[in-house]
């Protein structure tokens, strides 16, 4: 169990390594809802400061560097865009009917809400088959950390990332396809 002391201190180094990382995360949420298209959902610094609320908010989320925090952030943004899905779903079903891809330059705002539940429950799926390939994508899709970024915090080559992200595209694909 964590002493009061060090909450206080790990709060302290998220609050100092959100200051240093605010501008790229604020352009990686700007990018989300840009391509998203949608003027009236979560804002850009909304999703940054919600992302951010989760990593004060976890207790057990570690990180070593600039490449491990964004990729937490990454997992952050991935919830809380989900769980807007999850809400535009529910009060509205139907909407722009493009199908998921999971392109280099397609984010996951950029998916109609119901298909960006499909894919998490598919990232889910895919996690339980091979956990790397699911964060994997999820650190691309939803964090877009380069594959170089990704194979730092995976502590693999980067030529293994392009063939897990390669893998997981096949498998997810053929999941959303079914």
């Amino acid at each position: 169990m964590r002493t009061t002391k060090t909450v206080e201190t790990r709060h302290r180094s998220i609050d100092q390594l959100t200051v240093v990382l605010y501008d790229e995360l604020r352009e990686i949420a700007h990018r989300h809802r840009l391509s998203r298209g949608d003027e009236l959902t979560l804002g850009t610094t909304a999703l940054v400061h919600e992302a951010y609320l989760k990593l004060v908010d976890q207790s057990r989320a570690e990180w070593n560097d600039r490449a491990h925090f964004l990729a937490l952030a990454a997992v952050a943004m991935r919830h809380i865009i989900c769980d807007r899905a999850k809400a535009r779903v529910a009060i509205k079903r139907g909407g722009d009917q493009r199908p998921i891809t999971l392109d280099e330059h397609l984010t996951a705002t950029a998916v109609r809400p119901d298909a960006l539940l499909e894919l998490d429950d598919a990232l889910d799926w895919l996690a339980e088959i091979d956990a790397r390939l699911a964060s994997v994508v999820e650190y691309r899709f939803f964090g877009e950390l380069t594959h170089e970024e990704i194979a730092h915090v995976l502590g693999v080559t980067v030529r293994t990332v392009e063939r897990d992200w390669k893998k997981a595209r096949v498998l997810l694909q053929q999941v959303l396809v079914a």
